[in-house]
């Protein structure tokens, strides 16, 4: 989809109200539901994070949504395909400041270059007991993405008909840091296994987008 529609018709997204836990649980593994709904899971003294899902065109002018691969390191997330984004910290006045200073930090993206659409549901995430504020956002006029060589290991540029495809979601096993061998539903996006709270977040948006495309 060209750019320009997409921002005129993504812009409708502002007085919808949000699919919430309801869409991030199509993309949760059925232990986890199980845990949430049963009260087992709950949120111990969180701390705060926040994310960029920030679509943007590529030199054709057709919309793409920006991910990142994280690096390999000793944590949860490591070698994972994720949101710019990260935790929030003492400085920041708000949890938008912290979306928009680590949107900037890991992939060169100025604040002012984006436009943010929506402010999406809160997910809260066990295994690193972080409670993760996702913001919706769009870049007009794109300049060349700079990474952060400590934490981003690369760009994953998913073109928007890519990532609305239905076909794109499965489920496959995968051994998490809490489950060995499970069915986690997730998003092949480029050649990438999309799973997790990424993929719940994700699944928000594209419900959201859903009903304005």
């Amino acid at each position: 989809m060209n750019f320009d529609d997409f921002a005129i018709c993504s812009s409708k997204i502002k007085n919808l109200p949000l699919p919430g836990s309801a869409s991030h649980y199509k993309m949760a593994p059925s232990i986890r539901i199980k845990e949430l709904e049963a009260g087992v899971i709950q949120k111990q003294n969180a701390r705060k994070a926040a994310v960029m899902a920030l679509f943007y065109p590529d030199r054709q002018s057709i919309t793409n949504l920006l991910l990142i691969l994280r690096k390999t390191y000793k944590g949860v997330h490591s070698n994972q395909i994720g949101f710019p984004g990260g935790k929030s910290e003492k400085e920041d006045p708000d949890i938008l400041h912290t979306a928009l200073r680590e949107t900037y930090e890991e992939v060169g993206v100025p604040p002012e270059r984006i436009s943010v659409i929506k402010s999406l549901s809160e997910i809260y995430i066990p295994p690193s007991n972080f409670e993760v504020k996702p913001f919706m956002g769009l870049m007009e006029n794109p300049s060349p993405f700079v990474l952060q060589e400590s934490e981003v290991e690369a760009l994953v540029e998913v073109p928007l008909h890519d990532f609305m495809d239905d076909r794109k979601v499965f489920t496959q096993k995968l051994s998490t840091s809490y489950a060995e061998n499970i069915e986690v539903p997730a998003f092949k996006l480029k050649g990438y296994t999309v799973w997790g709270a990424t993929a719940m977040m994700l699944n928000e948006i594209k419900e959201l987008l859903k009903q304005v495309l």
